[in-house]
């Protein structure tokens, strides 16, 4: 058995690698994926944090799961709100293998799911991104994007200055036009592509802000009392989701649904419908996109596949 920590997961997952890996892995359809559980625990000092258990398995070579925690209240202490560990099992004969971090794991794929969705459904000539958020995602979600379009503009908002700005010195430390987003309005009209990457549970991204043409990609909330854009930032777009079962049931979708301004069937794809060509993507340079995802299994085990070498 072998163990992976941060540091050799982030380096056998490089971008580009890890994109075409999630790419050929939908387009193979061969990952088998149950829904996830989330399970609610009550703290002693009455706080509600979660239990994410995600297995998938490619079957006769790999059978993966992730269990991961969420500690909303970790934040105001400086601590990390997500942790999260993967354990990877031989699809053929049931050896447990490896056990890697699950936390760079998380971070890179999911940063690389919303790459290779933009993929499909930024417009080709996109040069600013504002990545809207400043925990361990919002650099990873940099990157990634930065892998797919050719930005001249990164622009960094988070409710902290200071950390926004620790954060866009960082990606410019890496060779990223990144900068510090002062505005979040003003970065939102201005942005070609809105990444968003927050643990938010009301609404501000307004939909009034985005642009025409502007791809908007929803990422930080997983569950129904978690939300980042609001009614107008969903109708007034063409929506794809990385799985509708769980994207339904985070709350910049169920909130609307609920409140009867939107309804399912007004999903226009889900990620391996797009990589597929079963939907289309983009249609035109004028209208608005939105991708919201939740995170899969199937990403998770394609990822950890592509750190173990199976």
């Amino acid at each position: 058995m072998r163990l992976y920590d941060h540091h050799a997961v982030e380096e056998r997952l490089d971008w580009r690698g890890l994109i075409e890996t999630l790419r050929d892995g939908f387009a193979g359809a061969s990952v088998e994926a149950p829904a996830r559980q989330v399970l609610t625990i009550g703290q002693p000092d009455g706080q509600q944090v979660s239990l994410l258990i995600m297995p998938a398995w490619q079957a006769g070579r790999a059978i993966g799961v992730k269990v991961v925690t969420f500690f909303p209240g970790n934040a105001a202490a400086g601590k990390a709100t997500i942790n999260a560990g993967y354990l990877m099992f031989d699809g053929a004969d049931g050896r447990f293998v490896s056990a890697m971090d699950g936390d760079a794991l998380t971070a890179r794929r999911t940063a690389a799911a919303s790459a290779l969705a933009a993929d499909y459904l930024a417009r080709k000539d996109a040069r600013t991104l504002l990545v809207i958020g400043t925990g361990q995602l919002a650099a990873a979600v940099a990157q990634a994007h930065a892998t797919v379009r050719d930005y001249s503009r990164i622009m960094i908002w988070g409710r902290s200055p200071e950390k926004a700005a620790a954060v866009a010195d960082s990606l410019a430390e890496q060779g990223l036009p990144a900068r510090l987003c002062a505005d979040i309005e003003a970065g939102c009209r201005a942005a070609d592509v809105v990444s968003s990457v927050t643990a938010s549970t009301r609404a501000f991204i307004r939909g009034e802000w985005l642009a025409e043409g502007s791809h908007l990609d929803l990422v930080g909330g997983f569950k129904a009392d978690m939300r980042e854009a609001d009614d107008l930032a969903l109708v007034q777009a063409r929506v794809y989701v990385d799985g509708r079962a769980g994207a339904v049931l985070s709350g910049d979708l169920s909130q609307p649904i609920a409140a009867g301004v939107f309804h399912e069937s007004r999903i226009a794809g889900d990620l391996t419908e797009l990589v597929q060509g079963r939907v289309t993507g983009r249609e035109s340079v004028a209208e608005r996109t939105l991708f919201k995802s939740v995170g899969l299994s199937q990403e998770d085990l394609l990822a950890g596949m592509q750190v173990a070498g199976l």
